[in-house]
């Protein structure tokens, strides 16, 4: 089946996403071998690009509150999913993944390197772009219909904390993230960073005060209730009271589970910690200057609007919106944020985004390939008719189609024209309304700061 490409709306190709988004980099280093004439004439061009970069950029004031946020997933919401994500939902706030602070900081080193070694006479802009681009922006760039974005940065070096979010800073991200919640043993066990650094408050507020100080953006720390032992109330509180003190951090994002560092996977991270909302909602009760997103076992559009009723500034979804993207995502614009429905059906945001993914097809030689850029279209169709002989034509279509649109023509007659044919409609996915309900009975003993204001004087 083909798509009909009626009223396709042009998405931002990825060889444009540098000069819409640019990085700032060493014009000194860059130029060191060119002659002054294309010295100049290389600045002008930049100059002229980031002036047009200025004029599109949007602040975060000018987008609706982050009532609802897409979780960071590692090797999931990567540039394609979120191209996807905000072609069906133009108000969820997304997240990167998890970047570290020293890929980006290597990255840049690694721009400049590459840069140096080419002669002068075959320095032309055109190459000047791919080489910009392949070597730093397939980490930050992003295209500007992804607003509002925000970076979620990870590492334990100050240094390069500092210069990983100066290096982003251009870009315009919405906000900066902090990561203080990922339990994986390589981020939190060999790392040393992620949910670890709950351990260390301090350390965190010095983090979060150098990315203060690098980025235009506001910032934000990710975390969970706990780790290991240290999962008392008080010890929570500790942490978020002396974050909040002793740095600009205003929001806190928090998963509602401990980790536990002890050998399970993160998988069992996510199941075997239980839920304890009623911590979330003593944090809203004992820090009401500060702003709280809830995360964890939230699954559904009714879910996140319990949990706002309950009190929740903002709720954050993981893998529903992954796997479910189009029941979930969906209905946010209209059922969260009170928007009328576009009406838009999955034929049409295929069309999209096929001119998006032929548009970033194999831009690093070998990579992405049709696989990597599908790849977050085949939940789309869950639990309608044709789903699992579109999965299997997909596997099959992965070994030799070429093109977003040989790939579609190949796989697309698995689904039914309803299907593709028809806008979001029908009553929401039934959730647990009644999710946080008793959450005042189970509130721990207020904290109280005193004792902390002590130590942080």
């Amino acid at each position: 089946m083909k798509l009909r490409y009626s009223s396709v709306v042009s998405v931002l190709p990825a060889h444009d996403i540098f000069w819409k988004n640019p990085c700032r980099f060493s014009f000194n280093l860059f130029c060191s071998n060119l002659s002054r004439r294309r010295r100049i004439q290389l600045s002008s061009i930049v100059s002229q690009k980031r002036q047009v970069s200025a004029k599109v950029g949007m602040g975060a004031e000018q987008y609706l509150p982050p009532w609802f946020s897409v979780a960071p997933m590692m090797d999931w919401t990567d540039h394609h999913y979120r191209t996807l994500a905000r072609l069906i939902s133009k108000h969820a706030w997304l997240y990167t993944e998890m970047l570290a602070a020293e890929t980006i900081v290597y990255q840049q080193h690694n721009l400049h390197l590459s840069m140096r070694v080419f002669d002068r006479s075959v320095w032309k802009t055109t190459r000047v772009e791919k080489f910009v681009y392949n070597a730093q922006d397939r980490f930050l760039a992003f295209s500007p219909e992804q607003h509002p974005i925000i970076l979620q940065i990870g590492g334990n070096n100050l240094d390069n904390i500092a210069k990983a979010t100066e290096l982003a800073n251009p870009y315009g991200y919405d906000e900066i993230n902090f990561n203080c919640g990922c339990p994986s043993p390589k981020v939190a066990g060999h790392g040393c960073f992620g949910v670890r650094l709950m351990l260390d408050p301090k350390f965190v507020a010095k983090a979060m005060s150098v990315i203060a100080a690098n980025t235009d953006a506001p910032v934000s720390v990710k975390c969970r209730i706990g780790v290991d032992d240290h999962d008392s109330y008080n010890e929570l509180c500790d942490f978020i009271y002396k974050v909040s003190s002793l740095s600009p951090t205003r929001h806190f994002i928090i998963h509602s589970r401990k980790a536990l560092l002890n050998g399970i996977s993160p998988a069992e991270n996510r199941t075997i910690p239980p839920l304890k909302y009623e911590y979330f909602y003593g944090l809203l009760r004992d820090f009401p200057d500060l702003r709280f997103t809830i995360n964890g076992g939230i699954n559904t559009v009714d879910e996140v609007n319990a949990a706002r009723k309950a009190g929740a500034h903002g709720v954050m979804i993981g893998r529903t919106a992954y796997y479910n993207p189009w029941q979930l995502l969906g209905r946010v614009d209209t059922a969260i944020y009170g928007a009328p429905s576009s009406g838009i059906t999955r034929r049409q945001v295929l069309e999209k985004y096929q001119i998006y993914g032929d548009s970033v097809l194999w831009r690093d030689g070998c990579k992405p390939n049709v696989r990597d850029v599908v790849k977050p279209l085949l939940h789309l169709f869950h639990s309608e008719p044709g789903n699992g002989l579109w999965k299997r034509k997909a596997d099959a279509a992965f070994q030799h189609c070429m093109s977003i649109k040989s790939f579609f023509e190949e796989t697309l007659v698995a689904i039914p024209d309803s299907v593709l044919d028809s806008p979001i409609a029908g009553p929401l996915p039934p959730g647990r309304e009644d999710l946080f309900a008793n959450v005042e009975s189970l509130l721990p003993p207020p904290y109280d700061q005193s004792e902390q204001e002590l130590l942080c004087a």
